[in-house]
């Protein structure tokens, strides 16, 4: 997923299809200056965590 659509999505009030190695998961924030993504888990919403925007991918 590119900077831009992460963007869109975590400022969407729609609920998108987002996943990251596999599980859905929900966009908080993006970076765009260290292409980092914060996100959490639907099912683990305690376990927040930052990985590369790359790796998101959109269902």
């Amino acid at each position: 997923m590119n900077v831009g659509r992460a963007k869109e999505i975590a400022e969407s009030m729609d609920m998108v299809q987002v996943t990251y190695e596999g599980t859905p998961v929900i966009i908080q924030h993006v970076d765009e200056t260290t292409k980092m993504a914060r996100i959490y888990s639907k099912t683990d919403p305690e376990n927040e965590r930052d990985v590369p925007v790359l790796n998101l991918i959109e269902e």
